[in-house]
């Protein structure tokens, strides 16, 4: 064989490969999508761990929710994030390993606020630890987006937990009273406070507080009332690091940060709220430290920086564990 048909054999088999790649790689890009769904995400805080874990999103018309606005000004704001309404909406829980307890603070919806969410048992699963380990769980207010995970097939979710909320919202939204008088469109919440909690209730294992309260060292409550009779956030210190777990002390980031007095139509009271939520803002911004919210897109930590008459909200820098 001379050497320009071997030149010439060689280029045709190059070629022949390369269509076949080129068909294996379009094979596999004809192949179906797969859907990225955010699990878990972990840092460490001091010498404590803490794990956001994701119960799912859920599409918010907050463009209807919100309230003490101008026209147009939910819209507006909402396109300066590059967003519209309704909002896909984080519902995020957040779980605490001090070394020496195992502290689950709001525990998603489960089967009480549609089908999008309920995923926070699989996602505790999925981060390496079993429900049966939770020594406690916190509870920011009684919303089915924070109690509903409390029971997952009518059985306790978590049977090795002591349950703790402020005794103003058990008192509150596991009145038969308070639901009978309540507005129709919101009895759903007392229902599902009551069908979430009561078991823990009749079996021993719910403990309120009321107030400002030490609950294990380092984490502690602190009364936040307004967006709830009860509503409370937790204060987490290790090693001179600390982290703020709002709850709904707000609700939409785009809206709210710029804009503290914007309220929510979930509010018992607007007002308050409003005020609470400005506090703890100017803490926030004053102190650097991290704060967690359930409804800021998951993994939903960072820090406030004071812009303006508002705020902006930094995410923590991600950051990948050692081990």
């Amino acid at each position: 064989m001379s050497t320009r048909q071997f030149a010439r054999r060689a280029v045709g088999a190059a070629l022949l490969a390369t269509a076949a790649l080129g068909a294996t790689f379009a094979a596999h890009a004809a192949g179906p999508q797969a859907k990225s769904v955010p699990g878990y995400y972990r840092m460490m805080l001091g010498d404590f761990e803490v794990t956001a874990i994701s119960d799912g999103t859920v599409a918010l018309p907050v463009d209807k929710l919100l309230t003490n606005v101008k026209p147009g000004q939910v819209d507006r704001a909402l396109a300066k994030q590059f967003l519209k309404a309704p909002v896909e909406t984080s519902v995020n829980g957040y779980l605490v390993n001090t070394g020496a307890k195992l502290v689950l603070i709001d525990t998603g919806a489960s089967g009480l606020f549609g089908p999008t969410l309920g995923k926070l048992a699989a996602n505790l699963k999925a981060a390496g630890y079993a429900a049966e380990q939770v020594d406690e769980v916190y509870i920011t207010h009684l919303h089915p987006d924070h109690v509903g995970g409390l029971m997952v097939d009518g059985k306790m979710a978590f049977p090795n937990a002591v349950i703790r909320a402020d005794k103003h919202d058990a008192d509150y939204w596991l009145s038969e009273e308070n639901m009978k008088k309540a507005p129709k469109e919101a009895q759903g919440f007392f229902q599902g406070a009551q069908a979430s909690l009561n078991p823990y209730v009749a079996a021993g294992k719910f403990k309120a507080f009321d107030g400002n309260t030490d609950l294990v060292p380092g984490i502690k409550a602190v009364a936040t009332r307004g967006h709830t009779p009860g509503h409370a956030v937790y204060a987490i210190e290790s090693k001179g690091e600390k982290l703020v777990l709002w709850g709904d002390l707000m609700h939409v980031a785009a809206v709210q940060f710029p804009n503290p007095a914007v309220t929510i139509a979930f509010d018992v009271d607007s007002k308050a709220a409003a005020a609470q939520r400005r506090k703890a803002y100017a803490d926030a911004a004053k102190g650097g430290y991290i704060v967690g919210s359930a409804h800021l897109s998951f993994p939903g930590l960072g820090r406030l920086r004071a812009e303006g008459s508002g705020y902006v909200f930094v995410p923590v820098n991600y950051s990948q564990p050692a081990k």
